[in-house]
This record gives structure tokens, C-alpha cells and sequence, in this order.
């Protein structure tokens, strides 16, 4: 049946600037797509009886949002884990921990796994080391995982069973943190040396396959978000999407990037079929390669030393710039698009010096779209060069509200303001788009788009005040921007004839209601290819 909208606040992405875009009346929907753009008389002439018409009564009509980067396997795992996201203190966490595993009747052949803490907000100002989880349990393996998911931090059993001791060094890339005054393990460890507890955790999680898809998506969906990114697949992750495109599970689009370094190349041979091709709601996109951690936690790789440090405090590299480069050519000859993790502007420096280096051996293969994800602490000079190679901002400005604060402490003010620079991006023509990186956070698009026009950390200071973005250029960071990365801005991120259906109904317009309160804006309905896929009104019925 076709769908007509009509008397709202149609808002279609359509044109490259805010005083270009025209306001239609009404949109005629028809077998998944749009079939007819403009006045209500034009729109309406010569429609049968049997349409379905949706007086929208003010409410906001535009492109569903588009979510650039993200972990939708890894957030329905985390999901079902211990949620320590609420904690304020190492008492919280203990607490939070002992309830979970009461709840769950987990004994000593399983594991406790808990998500989403943030020293940077617990009383004491640090990880909670072995000493600390102890109190949790010293029978069950407990480690628990910083809401970057760069970090870890685990008991005593749970090192006992990794084979961690006094003798084991420190894996290239990554950090074991030890007992003061002595080699003894703590319990931290980031970066690469997070891989030492993966088995642990691989041999005892039991997940509940069937719950763990049906949450991975929906927190997705009710914030009008109908096109999701897996970022950095693996094998394990991407047979669970092909199982649920196979059932016909997934709701949403799903574009998945298996990391480069692990087993991308396996996957893209065995599934030649869903290479830049949908196949029941999944397709392959690219590469993704990390290449450093996170400056929230310190990990990211910078040029200069983090502030209140030793002095020498840089963070570390994932790889050399050999390796770095042996991926990336594989890449660039296969014609992939590759996506790069770069928080620190050091990252940003291996990547770009890299793949000038590609371009410079294969110039015919400009058009790849490659991306660089997060760009946190990314300099101008880098913006420049991005430019010329035709490079993707794909930026995490969540970063301003969620930690600005501890980045201009970490970083210094000058360093600490240019964090998510979206206005010096954009100023140098840069294609822009958004994530939230979940589930480092909640996939809230409006959340963003608010971040990027007001830059207010928690504390309520302005981060930047110089980066600041219309509400407009927000917007199409997180449609048709973000559809751009994709190679699908001629099907989806607009409300233009022959795109796909794919809408979200607001109960007001970020472009009329004041700047301040945009991030409180309520998604009401997301309507994929044409078909409800999420009733805020009929989730309240239930």
C-alpha cells in the first residue's frame, strides 16, 4: 500500500545548504521507496482510495539516520554483560558486580564480565585493580572492560587462568600494569595486552544468541537509526550477522568492515556475493584497521606528551609503519575501502604518510573513500592533507560532552579545544559524518548533532567554541554524509525520489526548536524501506 505524509515539518536533506533546502508539503511512499516529492495538491493528484494518508500534525519528517561507525555485535554482547556505566565509585562496581552474578547464578566455571566504567568518573580517579575486584569474588574470574574498550582490568583468578605473572612481558602494542614497586601484575592492561584475557573470556561467556540479536539492534532502532555499521569484524561476529541475515533476523541495514589484520581477507573470500552488495540486509564494506587507543584513557598516540604526566607519555602504536603499510597496500590493490581507527595525531600521521604512499603507487585508485575514524586530536595540517586525499572525517564529537573536560586536562587547552575540530573539517570541504562508537556510547544521533552546534562538556564549558557547526551541517553528518561513506548517497541520507524509504518521524524539528535543546527531541517512529520498524506510542501501549 502507498503511505502519503502529509502537514509536518518535512525536512529532506536534499540540497548542500540550509538556504537552498525547499520544504515540501508531502511525501508519497510506494513498495519501499519514495516515489513522489512536493505539494500536497501535486503529491495527492491522481492517487487511489486505498493510500494510506499520515497526517503527521506538525511533527518532524526526514531521512532515518545513518550510523557511520560502530559495534552492533559487540553491543549486543555488552548488553548482556554487568552494566557499570552508572558507577561512581570502586564500592559501585564491587556491588554492581556481586549483584550480577547473584541474578545470573554464575559459579567458578564461568565468568563475570562487567562493561561500560570510566575511572575518569569514579571517586577514586583510577582503574580498579585486581586488589579491588577481589572483593567482588576470588573463586569466579571477574574482568571487567573500560568504556573505551581499550582498557581491561581483571582478579586474581582471572589472571591465574591467562597465565599472567611476574615473568609476563609486556606484548608489543599494548601494557600490562603492575603492583607498585614490584613486576606484579595488577589486573590493568591495555591496548594489545588485552588479547592475553580474550581466551579466558571466549572459554567461559555463555551467550544467550537469540537475546543478544534482538538487543544489538533495537537500541539502534529507537533512535532512528536504520543503517548500522559492524566496525572491525571477526570471524565469530560476522557468522552471527550472516546467521541472522540467513534467518531474515536483521531489521535494519548492517555494512560490515572485518579487521585487516585478523581474518578480513578469509571473509571477504568466502562471501564474495555481500562485497559492496546487500544480501538480506548485509554487505561488506571495506577493511578496518586500529592504530591506536584511546586519549580518554591515555592510549592514544600523540606527537606530544599527555599533560600531568611524566613528560615522555605519548601513548603507543598498534603497529609499525611497515605493517601499517603492508595492510593498506593490500587494501588499496584489492580496491577496498579501508576504515582507520586514529585518536592521537600521531595515529593520524601513520596513516596519512601511508597511504599518500599507496595513492602514490596506484593513482588510479583515488575514488576508495578511505576514512579516518574518530579524529580526535587530528591537526590541521593532517585536515589539509585528508583533503587531498579525498579522505572521510568520520568524527566521534560525543567527545565534547562525554570527556571534554579530561581532554583538556590530559591534553592542555589549546590541544584539549581542537578535540573533534567538525568546523575546520568542514571548512576545508571535507566529507563529515558522526558516530557514537557504540557501545562506547548510546547510538543517539541527536545527541551528536547537538554536541557538534553547542560543544558544552558536562561541566557546562564550551569546548572549542571556534568549532562550532550549524544545525543544518549537523544534519547531513548524520544522513546524507554518512550514506557518502557508504558509496549510497544515490539511495539513501534524503528525501528525494527513487531513495529508499527509509524516514524517522521527531516530535519536533532540530531546525526550529531552540540549539539547546535539540538532544532532547524524542524519535517517534522509524520507518524502514517503507515499513514501521519502531512506534514510540505503541512501545508505551505495551
Amino acid at each position: 500500500m502507498d503511505t502519503l505524509f502529509y502537514n509536518g515539518k518535512i525536512i529532506t536533506m536534499a540540497e548542500e545548504t540550509l538556504e537552498e533546502a525547499v520544504r515540501p508539503e508531502a511525501v508519497l511512499i510506494s513498495n519501499g521507496l519514495i516515489k513522489k516529492v512536493g505539494s500536497l495538491e501535486e503529491v495527492s493528484r491522481g492517487l487511489s482510495s486505498d493510500v494510506r494518508s499520515v497526517d503527521l500534525q506538525g511533527k518532524c519528517l526526514m531521512p532515518s539516520f545513518i550510523d557511520a561507525h560502530s559495534h552492533i555485535v559487540m553491543n549486543g554482547q555488552m548488553s548482556l554483560t554487568a552494566d557499570l556505566s552508572e558507577c561512581c565509585s570502586f564500592e559501585d562496581i564491587i556491588d554492581t558486580l556481586k549483584q550480577y552474578a547473584a541474578e545470573h547464578k554464575i559459579t567458578n566455571r564461568e565468568i563475570i564480565v562487567g562493561f561500560g566504567y570510566d575511572h575518569n568518573f569514579l571517586k577514586e580517579q583510577a582503574h580498579p585493580d585486581k586488589r579491588i575486584l577481589d572483593k567482588a569474588s576470588t573463586d569466579i574470574p571477574i574482568i571487567i572492560i573500560h568504556v573505551s574498550g581499550h582498557l581491561y582490568c581483571a582478579n586474581s583468578v582471572a589472571l591465574n587462568l591467562a597465565g599472567i605473572s611476574q615473568e609476563t612481558e609486556n606484548p608489543p602494542g599494548g601494557r600490562l600494569g603492575r603492583i607498585c614497586g614490584s613486576n606484579e601484575p595488577s589486573g590493568y592492561m591495555e591496548e594489545a595486552g588485552i588479547a592475553l584475557l580474550q581466551p579466558v573470556m571466549q572459554e567461559r561467556i555463555h551467550i544467550d544468541a537469540a537475546l543478544m540479536m534482538e538487543k544489538m539492534q533495537d537500541v539502534y532502532i529507537r533512535q532512528g537509526i536504520t543503517t548500522v555499521q559492524d566496525g572491525a569484524s571477526t570471524k565469530e561476529s560476522f557468522t552471527i550477522l550472516k546467521q541472522m541475515a540467513d534467518l531474515g533476523k536483521l531489521k535494519t541495514d548492517v555494512v560490515s568492515y572485518p579487521l585487516i589484520n585478523a581474518e578480513g581477507t578469509e571473509i571477504f573470500e568466502k562471501n564474495r556475493q555481500m562485497d559492496q552488495k546487500y544480501r538480506n540486509h548485509l554487505k561488506l564494506g571495506g577493511y578496518k584497521i586500529i592504530l591506536d587507543g584511546s586519549p580518554q584513557g591515555r592510549s592514544a598516540w600523540l606527537s606530544e606528551p599527555y599533560e600531568n604526566g611524566s613528560g615522555q607519555d605519548c601513548g603507543c602504536a598498534y603497529y609499525d609503519d611497515e605493517t601499517v603499510k603492508k595492510y593498506l597496500m593490500q587494501a588499496v590493490q584489492e580496491r577496498k575501502q579501508i576504515l582507520a581507527h586514529c585518536n592521537g595525531d600521531a595515529a593520524s600521521e601513520q596513516f596519512l604518510n601511508t597511504y599518500e604512499q599507496c595513492m602514490e603507487i596506484f593513482p588510479d585508485r583515488s575514488a576508495l573513500r578511505p576514512v579516518m575514524i574518530h579524529c580526535q586530536t587530528v591537526r590541521n595540517d593532517q585536515l589539509d592533507r585528508m583533503a587531498k586525499l579525498h579522505m572521510i572525517a568520520s568524527i566521534f564529537v560525543g567527545h565534547v560532552w562525554y570527556w571534554g573536560d579530561v581532554h583538556q586536562r590530559n591534553l592542555g587547552t589549546a590541544r584539549g579545544n581542537h578535540i573533534s575540530p567538525v568546523k575546520d573539517a568542514m571548512d576545508r570541504k571535507l566529507t563529515v559524518n558522526f558516530h557514537q562508537d557504540t557501545p562506547v556510547t548510546k547510538p543517539n544521533m541527536l545527541h551528536s548533532v547537538w554536541c557538534a552546534v553547542n560543544r558544552t562538556s558536562r561541566t557546562g564549558k564550551i569546548i572549542g567554541k571556534e568549532q562550532k557547526i550549524s544545525v543544518y551541517d549537523a544534519l547531513k553528518a548524520v544522513t546524507i554524509n554518512a550514506a557518502y561513506q557508504y558509496f549510497e548517497e544515490n539511495s539513501k541520507g534524503s528525501i528525494e525520489e527513487g531513495k529508499a524509504a527509509d524516514l524517522v518521524i521527531l516530535d519536533a524539528s532540530p531546525l526550529e526548536i531552540e540549539a539547546e535543546r535539540i538532544k532532547d527531541i524524542r524519535v517517534l517512529e522509524t520507518i524502514k524501506d517503507g515499513n514501521t520498524i519502531f512506534c514510540a506510542e505503541k512501545e508505551e501501549e505495551k
